[in-house]
């Protein structure tokens, strides 16, 4: 599950509980996560992908993976098509900074006064976090309880279902009978001897990736699944074996394997999430009181009269 950052306090449960619903959801991309990395030039030695004069080092990678969570660093690995697209996109990334850099964009007057103000913010931010450290040992148990009581009603995952398929597409038109009478053979075999599904899955299915699961396509709720597959699925029991359902893809034979009701995610479950959500709510407050101080260490004036010319647009 992926772990976005969360705020909760005086006033801002709601804010949490939307963003621990979000860790909740199946399905959910990884890839957002991400923060970008300093672009580097091209160096001899390994590369993990390249693009004229760009490339993307493993060294670049793993910094990339190092800024993300842990949990949400192991969904990235194991999801080899949002790793390559980020690679992509970071390698076109580096092949404008390269011509922009080619054409002395960064010496133009408004990019350099962004830079300065970019700039000024890193530091701002970082300093600003290294004066407001949170204790190590926060929060306490009691506050993880009360963050967990405050929110209670709302930290429900949503009935799973583990579905397996037979999956037999169709080009056109013209082969959809030949194709709907394979299906329905199939799936009277499997409705006659359901402990052979995962054997005729292997065999038959054009799903290729779960085919070589037996079918299996893993817990999900029934939102993630094809429309069409959805009602098949909410009135099948487990073990029982669907007549063929046609979507726009094709036929699918459904079983169901397992099946898990809606209920309240356990504090333990979701210890870390609320852990790091009152960490950052506990440092917002720190920062903000150092910067009150700030303000309280000399005499403060804004001059009426010049503000309202500025506002005004008459400076």
């Amino acid at each position: 599950m992926k772990k976005p950052a969360m705020v909760i306090g005086a006033g801002a449960v709601a804010l949490l509980v939307v963003a621990v619903a979000l860790v909740l959801r199946p399905g959910s991309d990884p890839v957002a996560a991400q923060q970008s990395t300093p672009v580097t030039a091209v160096a001899a030695g390994p590369a993990v992908a390249r693009l004229g004069n760009q490339q993307v080092s493993p060294d670049e990678l793993q910094a990339m993976l190092a800024t993300v969570p842990a949990q949400t660093r192991e969904q990235l690995r194991g999801n080899r098509e949002a790793l390559e697209r980020w690679i992509r996109a970071r390698l076109a990334e580096k092949a404008v900074l390269e011509q922009a850099d080619a054409q002395g964009w960064a010496q133009r007057p408004d990019v350099a006064l962004q830079t300065r103000a970019a700039t000024e913010q890193i530091i701002f931010r970082d300093y600003l976090r290294s004066v407001s450290q949170v204790p190590a040992d926060y929060p306490a148990a009691a506050d993880l309880q009360k963050a967990y009581d405050a929110g209670k009603a709302n930290w429900q995952t949503p009935a799973l279902y583990r579905v397996s398929q037979i999956f037999l597409g169709f080009s056109d038109a013209s082969n959809v009978e030949t194709v709907r009478k394979q299906a329905l053979d199939l799936s009277k075999k499997a409705q006659s001897a359901p402990g052979d599904f995962a054997a005729l899955a292997s065999q038959y299915s054009q799903d290729r990736v779960t085919a070589e699961r037996g079918g299996d396509t893993g817990l999900q709720p029934l939102q993630q699944l094809v429309p069409e597959v959805r009602g098949a699925v909410a009135r099948l029991k487990v073990g029982t074996v669907s007549d063929p359902v046609q979507s726009a893809a094709g036929f699918h034979v459904i079983k169901l394997t397992e099946q898990q009701p809606a209920r309240t995610a356990t504090l333990e479950e979701l210890r870390d999430q609320l852990t790091q959500a009152l960490r950052a709510q506990r440092q917002e407050q720190i920062a903000q009181a150092y910067l009150d101080g700030m303000l309280n260490t000399a005499t403060l004036s804004i001059d009426g009269a010049e503000l309202n010319r500025v506002v005004e647009g008459k400076h």
